[in-house]
């Protein structure tokens, strides 16, 4: 692809800044990430000193499309390759063996690692000029630790202000709207022969599609299962409370709270009788892949509205709303109880 020219020199300058130990915030296909040296310990801490990320949570290493993996990992099976085959460039995570010269800090200590290879451009052209191409980022999303995920190059600088201007972050790379809108799909291909492979997150890959590359069935996350990013209870969550409610009471339950005095937002498929009372509603893409798009930004705009709740219309329960469905459930976790609180219940 080609760039302007005050694009490839910004990618050419964030590109030195991670060889120099700093931090880039740079966009893919799924969401923004906060990236660091993935080989260099002190820079990588302070990816999770300015998310204020639990040091024992890994983060995931993204690296070039030409790169070799096998610098990262002990070893590749022949089901993890087929997995990169099908999948990579995109949004794709797969959990495998780390190779010892590897440092722990990427892995949260444990003896597994994180890695895809993005198939956003300038994530590509910033992955291909670090390193000439031979290194690894190390990339949380780049929003503090359990809020929701950035999409657009705004919602970084959003989320860290001080961290921009002290030039912590030394730069904030933009790449327009993340594509696919959520993060990506993590796969445990550690444990093949006793466990097969095992779905960690969902995300834009469905199991689905996992499945039939691989001709096997993959299998539920188990409690041996290794850490991996986005798979806390909580997490993705807006400042305002979030509660899912199916639609045949969504109706009645923001009359409810009018009634109570409460200002409330939603995001919803069709619009509300009384709309113009909300204090705000993003109406949702009955398609599982636009919804996805949309889902952070929409819900960092209905964060900014002042509310007292985000009531959110049920999802379907069919496979292909897994991913999506994950996030809402995680972004209302926190909140559980606060809609009956509110009701009086």
């Amino acid at each position: 692809m080609n760039f302007s020219l005050k694009i490839a020199e910004q990618i050419e300058v964030a590109a030195l800044a991670l060889e120099q130990g700093a931090l880039v915030a740079f966009p893919t296909e799924t969401v923004y990430g906060l990236g660091a040296d993935a080989e260099n310990v002190e820079a990588v801490a302070n990816i999770y000193r300015a998310k204020g990320r639990p040091s024992n949570h890994p983060v995931i290493v993204h690296v070039a499309p030409e790169a070799d993996i096998r610098h990262w990992v002990s070893e590749v099976p022949a089901p993890a390759q087929a997995l990169i085959d099908a999948f990579w460039p995109g949004p794709l995570t797969l959990i495998l063996k780390r190779a010892p010269h590897i440092p722990d800090a990427v892995s949260g200590g444990q003896d597994t690692l994180g890695i895809r290879c993005p198939s956003h451009p300038v994530a590509q052209a910033l992955l291909r000029a670090f390193k000439h191409g031979k290194g690894g980022v190390a990339a949380p999303s780049a929003n503090k630790f359990g809020h929701v995920s950035p999409t657009k190059a705004e919602h970084v600088l959003e989320e860290f202000p001080e961290e921009v201007a002290s030039r912590m972050i030394a730069a904030v790379l933009d790449g327009g709207q993340s594509d696919v809108g959520i993060e990506s799909t993590i796969v445990d291909m550690s444990r093949l022969a006793s466990h097969g492979p095992v779905l960690l997150r969902p995300g834009h890959i469905t199991v689905k599609q996992l499945e039939q590359v691989l001709g096997v069935t993959v299998n539920a996350p188990d409690q041996a299962a290794p850490r991996a990013s986005g798979t806390l209870e909580a997490h993705y969550a807006p400042s305002t409370p979030v509660a899912l409610v199916a639609v045949d009471q969504l109706d009645a339950t923001i009359a409810m709270l009018h009634a109570k005095g409460k200002r409330v937002a939603v995001m919803a498929y069709e619009a509300h009788r009384d709309t113009e009372k909300l204090q705000a509603w993003r109406q949702l893409n009955n398609d599982p892949i636009a919804y996805a798009h949309d889902l952070y930004a929409d819900l960092r705009d209905l964060d900014h509205v002042q509310a007292d709740i985000i009531l959110v219309e049920a999802l379907p329960t069919t496979r292909e709303w897994q991913g999506v469905a994950d996030r809402l459930r995680r972004a209302a976790f926190d909140s559980q109880g606060v809609l009956q609180a509110m009701l009086g219940a």
